[in-house]
């Protein structure tokens, strides 16, 4: 395979480059990242500039045949809480082949929108009526033979789930498929791990959130994943709402991320997923944690989340990164103009997400979160540097939106002034080629597959 790409403009960890020669081994592992180069005899041309490929920090494939369901009222107020009702119903049917009908189909999107890898925060376990499949892990490895099948990078977080709220109230009827007591998770990471390190997958684990998982499950699974994998990834949801912050105060007499500070070990491993609802204490706190805050703008937007205050999150160095989440959009650069848009209007002010070092607003917010996005994926994903995965994408410079202009300016229409997709040319995974001319070789066999999956369970709904 093609080994070396030449670059008229590539997005380094550091900033824009010109006459950017990359090289990687058969591992898929960049060897060169050398700028002011000459193109090397044989070496691949890129048609347009290069940018590291996104991380995709939180996913929840099977939500993606739910989206565009529920866009319309269900109740007088309809918030989070409504939408998760509809959503119980919908995944009640949802069977191993629609399940991997599903990612496969959403994971060739992601390639062809930007992402190179998603994090899979996997927690529909068992079958309709609550008991185990024959296979512990069957959903898993549905999931991970999607990944394989399109060649996306994949970390995988089972999640453990055993309660329907805070100070241990039992799981409702439509939270049956997600329950599982701490040993069986630990059992079924120990089944995971062979399979995943042969595919080369990152294995780690998501506590749901402090409402679903008590004190004691939440230390006893840490310390169980720590003595499987010490640098294994942990994400868990959290702040989402305000009823969940409510929630936890009556509770504990503690916001959640303070709890969460005060109660487990978090460090750099560990991933906050939405933290849309803090105090500034707890900005500070978790910023200085090492941990990553995992923002999903399109998915909170759609669910009425509300507003992660980003600047006061980068004020304390802290490290974030994108996800789809329920992927009501599936386009890493809609997601950084979601994160950009929604703190315009609360701040009412333009180009929040630019930096001192990156005053282009795309340029800052593509390299924090590709960073952000590897630490919380835990694999070598975090840029165009030698010792990452030879993971980039191609935008493609004859598109309307970026013809002519500097590169900076290219990423920029990318992310602001095109269609988005439009703009993807080529994507590579690990030193392949998965995506060319926009698409993904499985398109339309995966496009399909993932109509008729959904068709099947609108049906049985």
């Amino acid at each position: 395979m093609t080994r070396t790409l030449f670059a008229a403009d590539a997005l380094l960890p550091d900033g824009w480059a010109s006459n950017v020669l990359l090289s990687w081994n058969d591992a898929g592992q960049l060897t060169q990242v050398q700028a002011a180069a000459q193109p090397a005899a044989g070496a691949q041309v890129a048609n347009g500039p290069v940018i590291p490929g996104m991380p995709n920090l939180h996913s929840h494939a099977f939500q993606r045949a739910f989206a565009g369901l529920t866009e319309h009222r269900a109740e007088q107020h309809d918030s989070f809480w409504s939408w998760r009702t509809l959503m119980y119903r919908f995944v009640a049917r949802l069977g191993p082949q629609h399940m991997e009908a599903i990612a496969t189909w959403l994971y060739a999107e992601m390639l062809e929108a930007g992402y190179t890898s998603v994090c899979e925060f996997q927690y529909v376990h068992h079958d309709a009526a609550g008991r185990p499949y024959a296979d512990d892990a069957t959903l898993s490895l549905a999931l991970l033979r999607a990944a394989q099948k399109v060649g996306i990078g994949f970390t995988l977080l089972p999640v453990l789930y055993q309660t329907s709220g805070f100070g241990g109230l039992p799981p409702n009827d439509g939270q049956r498929r997600f329950i599982r007591s701490t040993d069986s998770m630990l059992r079924l990471l120990d089944a995971l791990k062979p399979v995943c390190d042969v595919q080369g997958a990152q294995l780690g684990l998501a506590p749901h959130s402090l409402r679903a998982v008590p004190p004691d499950a939440l230390r006893e699974a840490v310390a169980g994943l720590e003595a499987i994998d010490s640098a294994a990834p942990i994400h868990i949801h959290i702040a989402e709402q305000t009823k969940e912050v409510d929630d936890c105060m009556a509770w504990s007499g503690q916001r959640p991320v303070a709890w969460l500070l005060d109660h487990a070990p978090v460090d750099a491993r560990w991933c906050l997923v939405h933290a849309t609802h803090m105090d500034m204490a707890e900005y500070e706190r978790g910023a200085k944690s090492g941990a990553v805050a995992g923002l999903c703008p399109t998915t909170e937007a759609n669910l009425g989340d509300g507003i992660f205050d980003f600047s006061a999150w980068r004020h304390h160095g802290g490290a974030w990164g994108v996800g789809s989440d329920s992927h009501a959009t599936v386009n890493a650069a809609e997601e950084l103009l979601m994160l950009e848009y929604s703190q315009r209007l609360g701040k009412r002010q333009r180009n929040v997400g630019a930096s001192t070092a990156q005053p282009h607003v795309a340029t800052a917010l593509t390299l924090e979160a590709v960073r952000g996005g590897a630490q919380a994926s835990g694999r070598p994903i975090g840029g165009l540097a030698v010792g990452q995965q030879a993971d980039f994408v191609v935008l493609d410079a004859a598109q309307l939106a970026l013809q002519g202009l500097p590169a900076p300016d290219m990423l920029s229409s990318h992310v602001f002034a095109s269609h988005r997709t439009s703009a993807v040319d080529t994507v590579w995974v690990a030193g392949r080629t998965r995506v060319e001319a926009g698409r993904h070789a499985l398109h339309n066999e995966a496009a399909a597959a993932f109509v008729a999956a959904r068709g099947q369970l609108l049906l049985e709904n």
